[in-house]
């Protein structure tokens, strides 16, 4: 065996309702402008040919109920609330009802995202990292098994900053579905057990600042909470 030359990181795992074990996290897998409305209030249009993706490192999760500090380098810090599908099956070039079976689970998540970054590099044509791949950023809450929670249909995905709400749309709103998602994605990636697909976000996205408290939920699913620390 190997004699690292530094303490290894504790992979990050995500409670699973009803469950002692948790959900060893692999890859985080992000889908971008998937609600026709969010893609209108970002100034683009939905590419409607095939999904598009992002990753977050697997060390950028981070647990609900945390409180993160407000990142460097930004000054419009946004909230995104997403539905997250859990895999638990290896999957590669999956149809539509492979891709189906090897979800494990779902949970709420919320994809924080330094705006002023990512709109920078978006009108370079750069990669997104900095804006996106953001320490403490994948926001995550248990896992609902999937023979818990149902079918994905028309649940209520919802926001509030505060108290107040900011996001309120449903899931049926999603342009691609779950299980063409992880079809596609699967074309290009050996999914398996560990990855976590994030699968968009609704309208209604906006900045927050420190001090703020983000609640949401998603019918079904345990509910995702997030304070906003100073900034470091």
């Amino acid at each position: 065996m190997s004699d690292y030359l530094f303490e290894t990181p504790v992979i990050p795992a995500l409670p699973v309702r009803g469950e002692r074990s948790v959900y060893p996290v692999r890859r985080i897998f992000c889908v971008g402008r998937n609600y026709a409305a969010h893609a209108a209030e970002m100034g683009v249009e939905v590419d409607r040919e095939a999904p598009f993706y992002f990753t977050k490192s697997a060390f950028m999760a981070q647990p609900s109920g945390s409180t993160i500090p407000y990142p460097p380098g930004t000054q419009n810090f946004h909230y995104e609330m997403e539905l997250v599908l859990a895999l638990g099956k290896p999957v590669f070039k999956a149809k539509r009802d492979e891709a189906m079976a090897a979800i494990y689970g779902y949970a709420c998540g919320l994809d924080m995202t330094r705006r002023d970054l990512q709109i920078a590099e978006r009108s370079k044509q750069r990669p997104w990292d900095l804006g996106k791949d953001v320490e403490h950023s994948a926001v995550l809450a248990p896992i609902t098994k999937t023979a818990d929670f149902g079918a994905v249909a028309d649940q209520r995905i919802h926001l509030e900053v505060n108290g107040k709400s900011r996001q309120d749309s449903h899931l049926s709103d999603m342009i691609w579905k779950v299980d063409e998602i992880v079809s596609h994605l699967s074309g290009f990636y050996h999914l398996g057990p560990g990855d976590l697909i994030m699968t968009g976000t609704p309208a209604g996205v906006g900045p927050v600042v420190e001090g703020d408290v983000i609640t949401g939920g998603i019918d079904g699913l345990d509910p995702i909470g997030l304070t906003i620390g100073p900034a470091e």
